[in-house]
């Protein structure tokens, strides 16, 4: 045998070698990594993906809650993560498009991860304490007013979707509240059911057994439609505030290196799990919505957002911790 039909040979195998490991995939447990406490939006996203696409992809998915760093810990386990499909970023989008305005000293990019899908998307809702006399946007708007400086609200890091959503009604309603930052919607929650904060802004899923059981009051959608779990909620459009307009969506993304078929064979199981009525409605009795984008979609909408938040970022002179 020629040196050149042995590299041929060589080439060959090395081919089929690969054709075979990708359609493999997968062949062992499949890990989202949450970049937030367990309790919040993100994490109950990761969870109810990761519970619904196991069967689907035939192998276990299990979830690892990485929190701090206004996302950036997460991202960098899976940004140095072997790029085989196996390490994967269940990402929310205030750490997407957000954080990366205000790190001095960037540790990642988006660049550094290919998107796959988008999974769940949710309106920030606005919740109060039950103690708070306050029933209506209005109402908190003229208690703010009343007592400058005396409101403070909770958000799960400063630069984080629910901080700059609450700057962005400050500068709508006109009013000056103080800022409490907590590391996870899952802390600040606990602490705004004990009466330490006042309010806080955020999806509606980790808050609403709390709200049915009458511990927190919703007093608008922050959104152009109300939520079918939450009908009673006006929405800010409503209630004379279009300015203050937040949504949050959750997505898997992938170490940029990912081969593409793994991220095609990802995103198409992801539909099916998206796209079924039970998972569909499960995400809106959570007050959330089933919203599936394919990986141009999503990167088409990250690249949207990033650019729209960088203004309110920069108007409202946030910074990070």
């Amino acid at each position: 045998m020629t040196r050149k039909q042995f590299t041929t040979l060589a080439l060959a195998a090395a081919a089929m070698s690969g054709a075979w490991a990708q359609g493999a995939y997968p062949n062992k447990t499949v890990t989202f990594v949450v970049p937030a406490a367990a309790g919040g939006t993100t994490d109950i996203s990761g969870r109810m993906a990761a519970q619904a696409l196991a069967p689907v992809l035939g192998q276990a998915v299990v979830v690892d809650n990485k929190g701090g760093g206004n996302g950036a810990i997460a991202a960098n386990i899976v940004k140095r993560a072997e790029a085989d499909g196996y390490t994967l970023l269940m990402q929310y989008s205030g750490f997407h498009v957000i954080s990366p305005h205000l790190a001095k000293a960037p540790q990642w990019e988006q660049k550094d991860f290919q998107p796959i899908a988008n999974i769940i998307s949710a309106p920030q809702i606005i919740v109060v304490r039950e103690s708070l006399p306050v029933k209506t946007l209005a109402e908190l708007i003229a208690y703010a007013k009343a007592n400058p400086g005396k409101l403070n609200y909770a958000s799960s890091g400063n630069g984080s979707l629910q901080h700059v959503t609450g700057a962005m009604l400050e500068q709508q309603g006109g009013i000056k509240m103080v800022h409490v930052p907590y590391k996870g919607t899952g802390p600040a929650l606990q602490d705004l059911l004990g009466g330490q904060v006042d309010l806080t802004f955020g999806t509606a899923p980790p808050f609403m057994p709390h709200i049915a059981s009458g511990k927190l009051r919703v007093l608008a959608v922050t959104g152009k439609e109300r939520l079918p779990s939450l009908p009673d909620a006006p929405t800010t459009v409503e209630a004379g505030y279009p300015g203050v307009n937040a949504t949050s969506w959750f997505a898997l993304f992938a170490p940029a290196a990912v081969p593409r078929p793994v991220i095609d064979r990802l995103a198409a199981d992801l539909k099916k799990v998206v796209e079924d009525p039970a998972f569909r409605k499960k995400a809106e009795e959570q007050g959330a919505a089933a919203d599936y984008l394919g990986p141009q979609q999503l990167s088409e909408r990250a690249r949207a957002d990033f650019a729209n938040w960088a203004g309110v970022i920069k108007s409202s002179k946030i910074e990070a911790e």
